[in-house]
């Protein structure tokens, strides 16, 4: 689709399962319209991830093209959402691992307030400010990556124990158990900060 090309007004009001099963069928106008609904959440969650805004951009969209170029392998088993955070997840691991570039953002540039994770009792919602945000940052760069993943896609973006277990591929026990891991862990790292709000 070019930009500026309005999409069409019927795509609007269809569900996801139905624009992938017309993608199937070869109408790419019916893409257009998943990549209107799911680019802007995706890139969040990966700007999120990765640190890096503009590599963001480039990941979101290798993302889009590998789901154009798989959509019929596409089955159905999850939502379109789930599977593209699952494509965009594995795309921004790889692309981290390949340049080797640490870091991960919990805001984006454009956020007007910080948003901070839940972790246990909340121990951060007493912390505020850009002071804030490097330590909750510093502190997330330093946890295992999947359990930033989880910390990521649970505490900022909300999504569900089931869709969490579908984007990792991960039974939802373990996403359950690893959660919980990850929280207390942020807060070990967050505790001696915390501390000195007190």
């Amino acid at each position: 689709m070019s930009p500026g090309e309005p999409v069409a007004p019927e795509l609007r009001e269809l569900p996801d399962r139905e624009l992938v099963v017309r993608c199937q069928r070869n109408e790419s106008r019916a893409f257009d319209e998943l990549v209107t609904r799911h680019q802007d959440r995706v890139y969040t969650a990966v700007t999120r991830f990765c640190g890096n805004a503009e590599d963001a951009a480039d990941i979101v969209q290798r993302a889009f093209i590998n789901a154009f170029r798989k959509i019929q392998e596409f089955k159905g088993d999850s939502a379109f959402s789930t599977w593209i955070y699952r494509i965009a997840f594995n795309q921004a691991i790889s692309f981290r691992r390949e340049n080797r570039r640490p870091g991960v953002s919990i805001y984006s540039k454009d956020d007007e307030k910080v948003v901070e994770p839940a972790v246990d009792a909340n121990p951060t919602e007493k912390l505020e400010g850009e002071e804030t945000q490097k330590k909750v940052q510093q502190a997330l760069e330093m946890l295992e990556e999947g359990d930033r993943q989880i910390i990521l896609l649970k505490d900022l973006q909300g999504h569900s124990y089931d869709e969490i277990a579908s984007i990792m591929q991960i039974p939802k026990g373990t996403v359950r158990s690893r959660l919980h891991r990850a929280r207390l862990e942020l807060k070990s790292k967050l505790k001696s900060y915390i501390g000195t709000l007190k």
